[in-house]
């Protein structure tokens, strides 16, 4: 009789099917970050107002967020506007100077304030500074283009914030037509008109009256904002990332400066044994109430001792947790920390200009886009009630050839002005960069250069003054030994 033994069957091994990318696992540190499947709209909806109302809190109150603006105000505007270049040409080719020259003046002219707008109160540079600050604080802005407007040109413009279109507005037309927070759309999303409140809903004086809303056209409309997401039909307040870190700032320093007063008011008490002669005051509920200020000495009540409080602030981590908030709030911004902060500690040239040049590319992606959203249908809706009026005395069969202009934007200093230039001469030299160019980066007209260089010529001829040029030699640090 032999032994005999059960074999034992090895136990399967489970295979455990992991996630293909670490950012869907859901697991103790990650399950409470959820996201969100709604549409860009669907997010907007319920969210706009209170990021909208926030942001212009920040701005009128926390010197960051107003900085933010004033940055981007004169970044992408500046003192002088982004302004047009006619650049109609001939059968030929050659530029069609004497039209050109029409257009521009003409132009101009309708750009200062008793024309540019039916409020009489802003030019056409007011008008670009506004609607820039206004999109940056709101995310977006609407300006009306009135034609037939009381000027000789019969074209002004209307500025309205955003709170004239009702984000609480859905509807579906009988048309087939859709409105999603009063933009009403087609089949194929595109805007074709705005329903815009009569009255801006937050003026007092229209809290009792209903809600009124006109159907504008949306070729009389710009809807300016910047997309985030495909499908949405209303903007995002830029600094909507730095919104809740920009307001903790804030109320972090205002806890501090409060603090540090309590500090520096240190007082001195007298004390009696009958407290007779005590002469301070008491709430209803008999609670004693004393001011603390710099210097005060008080007297306390019989049978009361004072205990000792000396707060130290601010803290020695102060500096250091303001510089990092504040680094935050610039990444979401969009903008150097230097810059937002007004702090050049411990940078040097190098760090800095390249902090510089790297703000420089995003204001250059603003400027572009407000010349094609902005600036580009203003003039064309102008142009075709100039050429209508007569108030540009230019033929109208010749609108398409007066429509090629170019949008000059302000430009910006060199950072280091002689090794700038002379890079860009070498550049000019080489055939990799026209001279036109080089004045474009400075925001300058290449063409307006040369005819104020031919008047200071015929100056310089007329006095019998004779100008050397001297050509820059040497490292800027050699000229500077």
């Amino acid at each position: 009789m032999g032994w005999f033994s059960r074999k034992e069957t090895p136990k399967k091994k489970r295979t455990i099917m992991k996630r293909r990318y670490a950012a869907s696992v859901i697991d103790r540190l990650s399950g409470d970050f959820r996201g969100s499947t709604l549409s860009a709209n669907g997010e907007l909806v319920d969210s706009l107002q209170t990021m909208r109302s926030r942001s212009r809190e920040l701005c009128m109150n926390n010197d960051y967020a107003r900085k933010y603006l004033a940055m981007t105000s004169a970044n992408v505007i500046g003192t002088h506007g982004i302004k047009m270049q006619a650049r109609s040409r001939n059968d030929n080719g050659d530029l069609d100077r004497l039209d050109n020259q029409a257009i521009e003046a003409a132009w101009a002219e309708w750009g200062n304030i008793e024309n540019c707008t039916v409020t009489g109160r802003q030019s056409w540079v007011d008008v670009q500074n506004l609607a820039i600050k206004t999109i940056a604080r709101d995310g977006e802005c609407l300006i009306a283009m009135v034609r037939g407007y009381k000027n000789k040109f019969g074209f002004a413009l209307q500025v309205l914030e955003a709170d004239h279109l009702d984000e609480k507005y859905n509807d579906t037309l009988q048309n087939g037509n859709k409105i999603v927070m009063s933009v009403e759309l087609d089949k194929w999303d595109s805007a074709v008109a705005y329903w815009v409140l009569a009255d801006h809903p937050g003026d007092q004086t229209q809290l009792f009256k209903g809600r009124r809303y006109n159907r504008i056209a949306a070729e009389n409309v710009l809807h300016l904002f910047m997309s985030d997401r495909p499908g949405q039909t209303r903007g995002v307040p830029w600094m909507h990332t730095a919104i809740n870190r920009l307001n903790q700032v804030g109320a972090y320093e205002e806890a501090e400066l409060i603090a540090a007063r309590i500090a520096s008011s240190k007082m001195g008490f007298y004390t009696s044994e009958d407290g007779e002669s005590y002469t301070g005051e008491e709430d209803e509920e008999g609670n004693l109430l004393m001011d603390m200020e710099p210097g005060a000495m008080e007297e306390l009540p019989a049978g009361m001792n004072f205990t000792s409080f000396d707060p130290q602030h601010p803290t020695s981590a102060y500096q250091a947790f303001i510089k990092t908030a504040l680094r935050g709030a610039a990444s979401g911004l969009n903008v150097a920390y230097n810059t937002l902060a007004n702090d050049l500690e411990g940078v040097n040239f190098s760090s800095i200009r390249s902090g510089v040049l790297e703000e420089r590319e995003q204001w250059r992606t603003i400027q572009n886009w407000v010349s094609q959203q902005l600036c580009r249908p203003v003039y064309r809706a102008w142009l075709v009630q100039a050429l209508t009026t007569q108030a540009l005395p230019l033929p109208q069969r010749k609108y398409e050839k007066f429509t090629r202009v170019d949008w000059q934007p302000r430009g910006w200093a060199w950072v280091d002005p002689l090794k700038d230039q002379q890079a860009n001469k070498l550049a000019i030299d080489l055939g990799v960069m026209s001279r036109s160019e080089v004045a474009a980066s400075r925001g300058v007209d290449f063409e307006d250069t040369l005819a104020q260089l031919a008047v200071e010529n015929e100056l310089l001829k007329t006095y019998d003054i004779t100008v050397e040029q001297v050509e820059p030699k040497g490292e800027p640090s050699e000229q500077n030994d």
